[in-house]
C-alpha cells in the first residue's frame, strides 16, 4: 500500500503537468515523483559544491573561492538570459 496524498496547484499548472507527462509517456504522478526525487535541495546543492571544491583542491591543487563562484553564477545567468531571449 502506498502512502498517497494530494497537492493543490492551479488549473494551468495541472494542465501543464498533464501535458508534460503525456509527452514523456508517463503519468502525472510519476512525473512529479521523478521531479521531486531528482531536484536537489539547497542543502544538497551546498554539500555537492563543497565536495567538488574539496576534490578540486585535493586532487588538482585548484582553490575555488567565493569570488570565482559568484563570477560563475553571473556567467550562467547571462547565458540563460540570452538563451531565453532567443
Amino acid at each position: 500500500m502506498t502512502d498517497d496524498t494530494s497537492i493543490k496547484v492551479s488549473k494551468a499548472a495541472r494542465e501543464r503537468l498533464n501535458r508534460l507527462a503525456a509527452e514523456r509517456g508517463t503519468t502525472m504522478r510519476e512525473l512529479v515523483e521523478e521531479m521531486a526525487a531528482s531536484t536537489l535541495t539547497e542543502a544538497e546543492l551546498a554539500a555537492r559544491a563543497e565536495k567538488a571544491r574539496h576534490y578540486l583542491s585535493a586532487q588538482m591543487g585548484i582553490e575555488v573561492d567565493d569570488q570565482a563562484l559568484a563570477a560563475s553564477a553571473r556567467l550562467r545567468a547571462a547565458i540563460e538570459s540570452r538563451a531565453a531571449a532567443a
